[in-house]
């Protein structure tokens, strides 16, 4: 279902929240659903269902516009991302499914303890990070059993991620494409195409058996647009290093932050 919500004056930081969440995921290869749904449950009292609909529509121009800049580069590996990306459909589809079914509570409860559970694959992909090459490789994967069947095992998980809760779905993605020993550039570039298609997957989904409000949606988008244009040219300026690994801890702290919040909250 598709509506309007009134306009509230608190509407008018949408734009701002947007276009920071735009920023910071396109600089590190997400599309930022995991920080719009908490923000909009949290901070503007969206019901669960809505606020998991309104962070699809707000994650996918991040998505596309990475994706594009990515592509462009050379570091997107299209025959990895096509295993991924049949099995994401799927498992969005199914998502948007159990979201329709789930209570308020449940779908909130169930956001907490998942973001709390993936941080950990997060600290772990940190540490390999210390390994990993400098990411400038794009040869791509040779396409094997291994290939094929991490890639579908993570990328299912991810799309039923998405289509739950609203939420990238990144964390499988890169555990699956880091568990294949991409180089890093490779990692960010071919997991943005696949979220973008697990986003659109999720979020067509949801037209039939979600509740999407537009208005939520144009304030958010309005600002995410902007962000997700800035985000590539100011990390293509920026070297990071080693501190690439702090930051990822930094994001998975983060998580465990938000899901322990959103499970407490009332």
């Amino acid at each position: 279902m598709i509506f309007h919500s009134t306009f509230e004056y608190s509407y008018l930081l949408l734009p701002l929240i947007g276009f920071t969440i735009g920023l910071l995921a396109s600089m590190m290869g997400s599309g930022g659903g995991f920080f719009f749904l908490p923000v909009l449950i949290l901070f503007f009292d969206a019901p669960a269902q809505v606020a998991v609909a309104t962070s699809l529509a707000a994650t996918l121009p991040i998505c596309i516009v990475g994706s594009y800049g990515h592509y462009r580069k050379g570091h997107t590996d299209l025959g990895i991302g096509l295993v991924f990306i049949i099995a994401g459909i799927l498992g969005a589809v199914a998502g948007a499914r159990f979201t329709s079914i789930m209570t308020a509570g449940q779908l909130k409860n169930g956001f907490g303890i998942y973001s709390i559970l993936i941080s950990i694959p997060i600290f772990i992909n940190s540490r390999k990070g210390r390994k990993a090459a400098d990411g400038e490789t794009k040869t791509p994967q040779r396409i094997g059993f291994k290939s094929i069947s991490r890639g579908t095992f993570y990328g299912l998980l991810a799309g039923v991620i998405t289509g739950t809760f609203g939420t990238s779905g990144v964390a499988p993605v890169l555990a699956g494409l880091f568990s294949l020993r991409m180089p890093i550039k490779l990692v960010v570039g071919t997991s943005i195409l696949i979220v973008l298609v697990n986003t659109v997957s999720a979020l067509s989904a949801h037209f039939f058996v979600g509740k999407i409000d537009l208005t939520l949606v144009y304030f958010l988008t309005s600002g995410a647009i902007v962000g997700a244009f800035a985000g590539p040219k100011i990390l293509a300026g920026i070297k990071i290093g080693p501190a690439g690994n702090r930051i990822r801890i930094g994001y998975a702290v983060a998580m465990i932050v938000f899901g322990v919040i959103i499970i407490l909250a009332k």
